[in-house]
């Protein structure tokens, strides 16, 4: 089946219900990737894991000839909003079990440094002691070692709780506007501000 014709195909099912321009196109399921609905939510499985989410309301989901479509149930913007946000979200989950994802981050700063024991990651940013974080269920952590301990290497499955963690160390020490110290993601441009010294040296 073609892309047009499950789309004509999901069309005529829902009886001209209006669709999401994006949520309506199909999601191809990779070889070695399997979706299962049941009981409101669906549960996408691959080769970097298995993910499950609860299928947001007013739209239906249908699991056919190695494709992954979602419909709206209810007519007018609400459905087709649902349809595209269900869509964006079930099309991470195959990504994430298929690919992966990545966050990079970088710590700036003299003595900063990341260490992994087990399944903590241990800090110093600069405090008068270290911070031991606990890392997520299904969140992997690697520091390369050519990065003496500067760069934190995130892997997992789902992008949601990837986004989460990272968020989480960086907010142990945000970058300064004064230097630029702290936990940035890598590729991250920090805004410097100039000191008062830069700013009294100027204006002589």
């Amino acid at each position: 089946m073609t892309t047009e014709q499950a789309e004509n195909q999901a069309r005529a099912a829902t009886g001209g219900v209006r669709q999401s321009r994006t949520g309506k196109r199909p999601i191809p399921l990779p070889k070695g990737v399997s979706a299962n609905v049941k009981d409101g939510a669906i549960e996408v499985k691959g080769p970097k894991g298995a993910l499950s989410r609860a299928v947001p309301p007013s739209v239906s989901v249908q699991v056919e000839g190695g494709r992954l479509s979602v419909t709206p149930t209810v007519d007018g913007r609400d459905g087709a909003r649902f349809q595209g946000l269900a869509r964006a979200l079930f099309a991470g989950m195959v990504t994430g079990v298929t690919e992966g994802y990545t966050k990079t981050l970088q710590l700036v700063g003299t003595g900063y440094r990341a260490e992994v024991k087990g399944p903590v990651l241990n800090l110093n940013l600069g405090f008068s002691h270290p911070i031991a974080f606990p890392l997520p269920q299904g969140i992997k952590c690697e520091i390369p070692g050519d990065s003496k301990g500067t760069i934190i290497i995130l892997t997992g499955s789902d992008k949601e709780k990837m986004g989460q963690t990272a968020a989480k160390i960086r907010s142990f020490r945000p970058p300064e506007p004064y230097g630029g110290k702290g936990v940035r993601y890598q590729g991250e441009k920090v805004r410097e501000k100039a000191g008062k010294a830069a700013k009294a040296g100027a204006g002589k």
